[in-house]
């Protein structure tokens, strides 16, 4: 660790004195947690001090990159990589959910939270809704006090994962509580969500939620209205559990790349995508941007420039032109970990792509923020990738 640490500082510190040059917009970073694969490593589970120095080193290294925001994953399981009263502890913390190694355990969130914002840099707090666990994580290993276990009629399994049933009251009910408990006991910027909501398609296996919509149709004759309409609801009733907290904290979304296709729907995008937000998430990210639910949107635009069936800057014209006119923010989710161990004929393994989707990102003005997924991957420096991001500094909104 030491001497991986020390190889990052000698490459990295020549760019701390040309980050410093310019005043640069909001520059995000992912910390994912959810298998350890970005925070702690699978040789710091269990070991403060180990956990402690390595996240020391990655917030040290992306203020060197001028990164301002982090984007700190603390619920990936219907768990807590913080200390809670309603969820257990995750075992991609400790080794074990719900048990503590330590007899006075630590706080890795407030503890994080006090090293970023020395450092001067944002906080976001990664929450996954619905989801309560890897399929490769058998449900026999959850903690005695996980809501599964107290209340397992709230819940349905699919593609060999468990998931909060969307279609229920107390389902949000349950979500706006762990959000209010964050929002109201920490220093943190924003409430931010991934892409997961309804779980991604698995082959031609259908969602298990028959009985719940025949049982609360609310109105509703078409299922897939439902749905949505779910969602709709959760993202209504958290945005208003984090204002009524604290007005300042903020609600961003980062969605799947692709909201809807123009063969389907003339107003999406020309892509031809095989999954989109509306159709298979059931996430109308474009109606919370209209509707105002949300104050940022940071789609995972993580295709080439020129990919037929999904291309970068057609797909970054289109959020700019959605959130135009809106008082929502559009950052770009960006995807250094696609230029390590590319093929040279890919777009991804000649030059340096993120590079060019940077500058395409300077000439549309609505782009005020870029976001990297994840730590580790950039930190890898594939293609000389952090060159770039110093390189390309994003200007302060006017």
């Amino acid at each position: 660790m030491v001497k991986l640490r020390n190889i990052i500082i000698v490459v990295l510190c020549t760019f701390s004195l040309c980050s410093s040059r310019a005043e640069i917009g909001w520059r995000g970073a992912w910390i994912a947690t959810v298998a350890n694969i970005d925070w702690p490593s699978t040789d710091a589970v269990g070991n403060t001090e180990r956990q402690q120095e390595e996240m020391i080193w990655i917030l040290d290294s992306l203020q060197s990159l001028g990164v301002n925001a982090i984007i700190f994953q603390v619920r990936p399981t219907a768990d807590a990589l913080y200390i809670s009263e309603l969820e257990p502890v995750s075992h991609w913390l400790t080794g074990t959910q719900g048990s503590w190694n330590e007899q006075t355990p630590w706080d890795p969130l407030q503890w994080t939270i006090e090293q970023a914002h020395a450092r001067k840099m944002e906080v976001h707090v990664w929450l996954n809704p619905y989801r309560v666990n890897l399929a490769k994580t058998d449900t026999s290993l959850l903690a005695a006090n996980h809501i599964m276990r107290q209340h397992p009629d709230w819940f349905w399994e699919y593609a060999k994962q468990w998931y909060f049933n969307p279609g229920l009251d107390v389902t949000r009910e349950w979500i706006c509580t762990i959000v209010q408990d964050i929002v109201t006991r920490y220093d943190i910027q924003a409430i931010h969500m991934d892409d997961y909501f309804y779980p991604y398609p698995s082959g031609k296996q259908q969602l298990p939620d028959s009985i719940t919509f025949a049982t609360y149709p609310r109105g509703f004759d078409n299922i897939h209205d439902w749905r949505r309409n779910n969602v709709n609801l959760a993202i209504q009733d958290i945005r208003r559990t984090i204002k009524e907290c604290k007005a300042d904290v903020e609600f961003g979304i980062s969605p799947f790349g692709v909201w809807r296709n123009a063969n389907v729907d003339s107003t999406g995008s020309q892509t031809r995508a095989g999954i989109t937000n509306y159709d298979n998430l059931y996430a109308d990210i474009r109606l919370w941007i209209q509707e105002g639910w949300i104050d940022y949107v940071l789609p995972q635009l993580y295709w080439e420039i020129g990919k037929k069936v999904a291309d970068y800057e057609v797909l970054a014209h289109w959020w700019a032109n959605e959130v135009r006119g809106t008082n929502c923010k559009l950052y770009i989710g960006l995807a250094p970990y696609r230029l390590e161990n590319a093929g040279p004929k890919t777009a991804w393994g000649q030059g340096n792509e993120i590079s060019r989707q940077m500058q395409l990102n300077r000439t549309i003005p609505e782009i005020t923020g870029e976001c990297f997924y994840s730590t580790r991957p950039l930190l890898r420096n594939p293609r000389n990738v952090c060159d770039s991001i110093i390189q390309y500094p994003l200007p302060l909104a006017e």
